[in-house]
């Protein structure tokens, strides 16, 4: 829905061998954490392992399987959360940016459709510098 602004420019970082960006939620309204089905990270072709992925908002950090059960914790479309993975950023020869891609997978529990509960995929892909923690 708003796929475009998904990854937030300017915040992709690094740090021993982690790497991480802000997200901003693809939909117009707020989703409980067990909304948030999956999500992928990818930086320079080179894809974090799943089981490295954790989610952070509101100041917490969950594995995806953790936030299966999560309806404590929500996400709101004017908070960032974060997604962070094991790539270790190489730099780059000529100063350019880094290819980050976000692939994120939501159920919107709200609305119900033949096949069930609606169920949506959105991708982002930005070029960006990596700032060092």
């Amino acid at each position: 829905m708003i796929a475009d602004r998904m990854i937030e420019q300017g915040t992709l970082t690094s740090q021993d061998g982690r790497t991480a960006v802000e997200v901003r939620i693809p939909w117009y309204r707020a989703l409980p954490g067990s909304c948030i089905a999956g999500a992928a990270l990818t930086v320079d072709g080179v894809s974090a392992p799943e089981e490295s992925l954790r989610w952070t908002m509101n100041n917490r950090t969950f594995t995806f399987e953790q936030l299966v059960e999560e309806t404590g914790e929500w996400w709101f479309p004017l908070d960032s959360a974060v997604l962070s993975g094991d790539i270790p950023l190489t730099e780059n020869g000529d100063g350019g940016g880094h290819e980050v891609r976000v692939d994120l997978k939501l159920y919107i529990p709200y609305i119900i459709t033949d096949h069930g509960v609606l169920h949506i995929e959105e991708h982002d892909t930005k070029t960006m510098k990596a700032a060092q923690r």
